[in-house]
């Protein structure tokens, strides 16, 4: 299971996703979503595997760092 979990421009948790069974899956939605959670103030994401609470990458969601 994966989550992704989203930070505002200080690095301050906001929360996370609802899970997705595989990575390919939570990427497929951060595709369609990131514009939307930008416009919520979420600044970055980190994609977590939910059982090891293990970070696989974090990235912006600015534009300019896509």
């Amino acid at each position: 299971m994966f989550s992704w979990r989203y930070a505002d421009e200080t690095g301050n948790d906001l929360g996370d996703s609802h899970r997705f069974p595989d990575q390919a899956a939570a990427e497929a939605w951060m595709a369609e979503a990131w514009e939307d959670l930008r416009e919520r103030g979420v600044e970055a994401v980190s994609l977590i595997e939910v059982e090891t609470d293990r970070r696989v990458y974090r990235m912006g969601l600015d534009p300019a760092e896509r």
